[in-house]
Parts: structure tokens; C-alpha cells; sequence
């Protein structure tokens, strides 16, 4: 397992992973499973366990998403070297 931290977030890459391209952030008691797409942006995941717990605030939700989304190069090359 790979973990990148950035302003206050943990992301998670786990080499048993599978596509599409993804990682769990982690902020506070939060987790969140984030898409990185082939056009340098990332998306919340859709599946039902994306935001765990599923009454996380709504903000925190974002803090993690912008953060990987300011970070994309560097989090997206960690999990290609991992998956190669």
C-alpha cells in the first residue's frame, strides 16, 4: 500500500486495486473512493460505499475531493507505478 498526504488528507493506494483508476482519501473519520480519469480530473465513485460513512458532511467530502484534484499528477503517477 501507497499513502500520499496532502493539506490534511491521506490517500490511499492499494496495489490489489482494479480499473477504473482510483483512491481511498482519508480525512477525519471519513473515507472516500475517488476516480482519477484519463482527462486529469477526478470524480466521486459511482458505487453505493464511495463516502463512508454515508452521512459524512458534505464539505469534507469536497476538502478531500479538491484535494486530489490539486494533486492529480502526482497521486495518479503513485498509482500507475504501483499497477504497472
Amino acid at each position: 500500500m501507497t499513502t500520499i498526504r496532502v493539506e490534511g488528507v491521506r490517500f490511499k493506494i492499494y496495489p490489489q486495486d482494479h480499473e477504473p483508476r482510483h483512491v481511498h482519501g482519508l480525512y477525519s473519520s471519513i473515507e472516500v473512493i475517488i476516480d482519477l480519469l484519463a482527462d486529469g480530473t477526478v470524480r466521486l465513485a459511482r458505487r453505493k460505499d464511495a463516502v463512508q460513512p454515508g452521512n459524512a458532511k458534505r464539505s469534507d467530502v469536497r476538502k478531500i475531493l479538491n484535494a486530489a484534484a490539486e494533486h492529480f499528477e502526482g497521486i495518479a503517477a503513485a498509482w500507475e507505478e504501483m499497477h504497472r
